[in-house]
């Protein structure tokens, strides 16, 4: 969990180290970000939502609930719903074998979510890209998301992407190397900076 005493050294931190971070933290407000407690879910919905809009997400979804019923959206559950059964709620062949392979591994022990906590950051990105379908992006957007991990740079996000270029006052996109550079100052606290830009984009 992302503690209130972690949170305003972050701040602090940022406001000191990185002036445009500053001015972003000013207009963005309160760091409100709130954990997902269902880590095999959160692994599903973002497998769900690669590539398509989030209203079309959040149906599929809805309709991958219905169809998993009283067992509810647990490894054990899906693992025993074929691929033809997954797709018939809107899922592409190729995605419901990702999440076909998601529930399998973690019923089987495989990806342990529940111990997984106790890892480094890089060690639970090498065990969550085992499963088909989770890249280096969706496994720290399970480190920021569900475990409240404090430093990490999703640096190939589009959306930090875009919120660096425009705030930056960079022509383009930047490049990975562009990105981590900007981004150093943000450590030990490059989760907090990285919401912030996620949160800039809303505002003026």
């Amino acid at each position: 969990m992302f503690r209130p005493t972690d949170v305003r050294k972050a701040r602090r931190h940022l406001r000191a180290a990185d002036p445009v971070m500053k001015d972003i933290i000013d207009a963005v407000g309160r760091f409100t970000l709130c954990l997902e407690r269902d880590r095999f879910g959160m692994l599903v919905r973002s497998i769900i939502s690669q590539q398509i809009s989030g209203s079309a997400a959040t149906s599929i979804w809805r309709r991958l609930r219905t169809l998993a019923g009283p067992g509810g959206l647990k490894a054990a559950n899906l693992a025993q719903f074929s691929i033809a059964e997954l797709r018939s709620v809107g899922l592409s062949p190729q995605k419901a074998s990702y999440v076909t392979d998601l529930a399998q591994k973690v019923n089987d022990g495989t990806v342990d979510l529940r111990q997984i906590g106790r890892l480094p950051d890089e060690r639970i990105v090498e065990h969550l890209v085992q499963v088909k379908g989770i890249g280096r992006w969706t496994a720290q957007m399970f480190l920021i998301f569900s475990l409240g991990r404090l430093d990490v740079f999703p640096h190939d996000d589009l959306g930090v992407r875009s919120a660096i270029r425009d705030r930056y006052g960079l022509a383009d996109l930047p490049d990975k190397q562009t990105a981590l550079a900007i981004a150093a100052p943000w450590r030990p606290y490059a989760t907090v900076a990285s919401w912030y830009c996620w949160r800039s984009l809303n505002t003026d």
